[in-house]
């Protein structure tokens, strides 16, 4: 089902950014020069569709960048949490240790020979367990 709605949702964007590239792949160029509009020194040419997705794959970046530094609260409260869940853990496995270690052996009688749990064992020819 997973696939299915991947699918449904990853091929119609796949040709939608196809049919966007056929459609918009004349060449611009891109001047990072603000000074000399005729001869640029620092200039890029390529095509439209390649700008605009590189421009857009730069936001997406961006953005998840910043909120990663955002969360960065978030995930040093979690890490703290989480290592004293663990000191907490190790303290009650000395303790359970502790107890276990102070409490008196239980005095069961062993049972007797030949009987179970639920009542007498029963053997079959080749003296397996019934």
């Amino acid at each position: 089902m997973r696939k299915f709605l991947t699918a449904l949702i990853v091929i119609p964007l796949g040709l939608i950014l196809v049919t966007f590239a056929v459609a918009n792949r004349h060449f611009i160029t891109v001047s990072f020069d603000p000074f000399v509009a005729n001869d640029p020194s620092l200039s890029v040419t390529l095509p439209l569709f390649l700008l605009l997705i590189l421009v857009a794959a730069f936001g997406v970046l961006a953005g998840g960048s910043a909120v990663w530094v955002g969360q960065r609260h978030w995930r040093r409260a979690a890490r703290r949490q989480e290592a004293e869940a663990r000191a907490v853990r190790a303290e009650l496995t000395d303790l359970r240790a502790q107890m276990a270690a102070a409490r008196p052996e239980s005095r069961r009688l062993p049972a007797p020979i030949g009987v179970g749990l639920y009542g007498p064992v029963e053997r079959d020819k080749q003296r397996a367990t019934l």
